[in-house]
């Protein structure tokens, strides 16, 4: 990780971050001091998933809806490092 990502935590059944961490060790703190279930994502700042997924290669949008603004916000990458928790343990 470089000091432009962060990462991010998106509780089960959640449609809003619970919380955003600059190191993966604090992050995992918070999942399993309070046992939570979810995804911890790493997030580059100051770039959309979008955006960042073109610039590495990974995504090029090759059909007109690829680049409609709902196809945009919904938009992440498998390829963003991202690890599953359940009950606060890394699955």
């Amino acid at each position: 990780m470089t000091e432009t990502d962060v990462w991010v935590f998106h509780g089960a059944g959640s449609r809003f971050t619970s919380g955003v961490f600059t190191s993966r060790p604090q992050a995992e703190e918070f999942i399993s001091q309070y046992q939570l279930s979810g995804i911890l994502t790493k997030y580059p700042l100051g770039i959309s998933a979008y955006d960042w997924a073109q610039q590495q290669g990974i995504f090029q949008p090759t059909k007109p809806e690829q680049y409609s603004t709902g196809f945009i916000q919904r938009f992440t990458s498998a390829s963003q490092e991202h690890y599953h928790y359940e009950d606060g343990k890394c699955e």
